[in-house]
């Protein structure tokens, strides 16, 4: 079974935040390059992005389906990859402690993708899974970061006392 885990360290409102925007999807989602939604409101239940998968000069646009969402929670998706057929690919959110326990499960429903599972399919699945979840947490922690750092801010130089400009005409 491709089923993965990770530990993020946010709240589950801060990784549902990331998977809630379509617009996002390419940037946690290993293999697309671009993704945009297309129908519905990602991420209810039906609606639709297509993502973009780039093989040397060959681009390949496919399309997701939301299947299930109970927000916050779980987001059940369904990847249409070509002639690789569709697969279903589950996010469930679960609160560890302050965190965010993500758990992934992800098996092919069609196409040659279903005819072909076997342990090494399972295993090239697992590896895609690590690399997903390695830029979500990046994502989701680089982004609470900056929230608790504020706006940057403009450098602050030093002034000699007398030059500061003020009673100057």
């Amino acid at each position: 079974m491709a089923v993965r885990h990770r530990l993020i360290k946010v709240d589950p409102d801060a990784v549902w935040a990331v998977l809630a925007d379509g617009e996002r999807y390419a940037e946690w989602v290993v293999g697309t390059s671009r993704s945009s939604p297309v129908d519905g409101q990602w991420p209810r239940t039906g609606a639709v992005i297509h993502y973009e998968v780039r093989l040397g000069p060959l681009r390949l646009v496919n399309e997701t389906v939301v299947r299930r969402c109970e927000e916050g929670v779980c987001l059940e998706l369904e990847a249409h990859a070509g002639v690789l057929g569709t697969a279903r690919i589950a996010i469930e959110l679960r609160p560890w402690g302050e965190h965010c326990l993500v758990i992934v499960d992800e098996h092919p429903l069609q196409g040659a993708g279903g005819r072909l599972h076997n342990m090494g399919f399972e295993a090239l699945i697992q590896l895609r899974h690590r690399a997903m979840l390695a830029r979500l947490a990046r994502l989701c922690e680089s982004e609470a970061q900056d929230a608790v750092r504020g706006p940057a801010r403009a450098p602050v130089t030093a002034v000699a006392p007398g030059e500061d400009g003020a009673g100057h005409a």
